[in-house]
């Protein structure tokens, strides 16, 4: 017997296993307080007294995976990731959070502040604003290492409340669009030991130039004669160090829901999956039909809590698919999701070729 029919066998099997077996395998059954058979079978011989081998396969992983875009937009991006493990999605969601770099304020140097904010809660603010900046362009910076074009951002915020003539304030907002990023480096190169040989100017296009991502973010609030003069350097980081490096608002997946009849509901239970979710729920041609659970997932919490009622547990069966996710990226702006995407499928092939390499 060859390679690929030996393959196919093994694949075959699985499928071979008694329904409720098969129903543990691939799904979550969700009840009215709890859910049942949450663990995934990862065990090469956990079903080998049936005679069925669940030993992982790569072919199969390479056929039966996909991955389908549901949405894509300047900051969030809808897709769902099917056939995998939940450990591969989890990883993929905690790297996108904790691990694919970004450039933040790490760094902030007070020349004047008059205003009522302390300087530290200050620097913090200014730390957790987003900037757009391609974390490539630099490298990290390690501690003992002097701050240069390299490895550092320098922005400068200067900013006066006055009265004008008119007696109308002036600039009594402090916005994330006061920061401006120097391009020649520091200007008190002796306070903050930042000196830049030849500049960042041929680093940045016009386009890619250094800036917060966006222009509206209130960071404090000033009454005429007031001031705030700082130096801010950014440095490239991961959200495992600090927060502020995060690159994305949140990560997050669930799984694909099903709503599924087990038989035909008596008249009055039909009523009242009819009342409870309709859409999820309609009557065709005299019988109860149901519908794709993801474009009704406003009704499922209100089907969980029917299931109560044994008339209605009998009829129907909600569940969740193990290996079908629904994941959602939403950036903070630093980066397109698909590219934050992108990054974290690379950090988790280079944590992969490590483990390969050691074992």
């Amino acid at each position: 017997m060859g390679k690929k029919e030996k393959q196919a066998e093994a694949k075959s099997s699985k499928k071979a296993l008694p329904e409720h077996l098969e129903l543990q395998r691939t799904h979550v059954v969700c009840g009215p307080e709890r859910n049942a058979h949450t663990s995934t079978f990862t065990s090469a011989n956990v079903f080998m007294p049936l005679g069925v081998d669940n030993a992982w396969n790569l072919d199969d992983f390479k056929s039966d995976f996909q991955i389908k875009v549901h949405k894509l937009e300047d900051e969030v991006m809808e897709f769902d990731m099917v056939g995998c493990d939940p450990a591969v999605a989890n990883a993929l969601r905690r790297i996108l959070i904790a691990e694919v770099p970004t450039v933040a304020i790490e760094h902030v140097f007070m020349i004047n502040n008059t205003s009522i904010i302390q300087d530290e809660v200050f620097a913090h603010r200014l730390g957790m604003v987003p900037l757009r900046v391609d974390p490539a362009k630099l490298e990290p910076k390690v501690a003992e290492e002097a701050p240069g074009e390299k490895n550092t951002l320098v922005f400068r915020l200067d900013v006066t409340c006055r009265r004008d003539k008119d007696g109308n304030i002036e600039n009594d907002k402090v916005l994330s669009s006061e920061l401006r990023w120097l391009r020649g480096g520091s200007e008190i190169p002796d306070e903050t030991g930042c000196r830049f040989a030849a500049g960042q100017g041929h680093m940045f296009t016009e386009a890619e130039k250094p800036r917060a991502v966006h222009d509206d973010i209130l960071l404090a609030k000033l009454r005429p004669g007031q001031s705030i003069t700082l130096e801010a350097h950014a440095v490239k980081g991961i959200g495992k160090d600090h927060a502020k490096f995060s690159p994305v608002a949140t990560a997050w997946y669930k799984l694909l829901p099903e709503v599924v009849l087990l038989k035909e509901p008596p008249a009055d239970v039909a009523e009242r999956l009819l009342a409870a979710a309709p859409g999820l729920f309609t009557r065709e041609g005299g019988q109860l039909r149901v519908h794709a659970a993801r474009d009704h997932q406003q009704h499922l919490e209100k089907v969980r809590a029917l299931l109560e009622d044994e008339a209605v547990a009998a009829c129907m069966q909600y569940r969740k698919k193990k290996d079908h996710f629904m994941f959602t990226i939403e950036s903070s702006g630093v980066l397109p999701p698909e590219v934050l995407f992108e990054q974290a499928l690379g950090i988790l092939h280079d944590k992969a070729h490590k483990l390969a390499q050691r074992l």
